[in-house]
């Protein structure tokens, strides 16, 4: 047993909250321009943008919130898959550190991780 076994519990609800904020970050920057886009998105990109930035919003809140978190890192988990493989891979080919993809392969294996292991005990529900 190491020192840190017994702040397990924890340390999860802490991985969702920060994985959570950091998302949500993503989604206001995509819904409501804050921070500023770095980048112009292409008109044809719009829609698709809008969508990833919804996700990104709603489930980063809810799982900052631990709220159906579980299904709602699910479905972000999915969403960074697909953002991945859509957007990453066809700059850079399939390494991250070519294709600017590592956050997306990041976040799409910790909100997994959190679909199935729960919210952790700092959470508006355990869902």
């Amino acid at each position: 047993m190491t020192f840190l076994d017994k702040y397990q519990p924890q340390l999860l609800s802490l991985l969702r909250i920060v994985a959570g904020l950091l998302f949500l970050e993503h989604g206001t920057q995509k819904i409501l321009g804050f921070p500023a886009m770095t980048m112009a998105v292409p008109p044809e990109a719009a829609t698709m943008i809008m969508v990833a930035g919804y996700i990104e919003l709603i489930g980063g809140a809810l799982i900052l919130l631990g709220l159906f978190s579980r299904i709602a890192a699910f479905i972000c988990s999915g969403e960074m898959a697909v953002a991945y493989w859509m957007v990453h891979v066809p700059k850079g080919g399939p390494f991250p550190v070519l294709n600017g993809g590592d956050a997306a392969i990041l976040f799409c294996f910790v909100f997994l991780y959190i679909a199935a292991a729960g919210p952790g005990p700092i959470a508006a529900n355990q869902r």
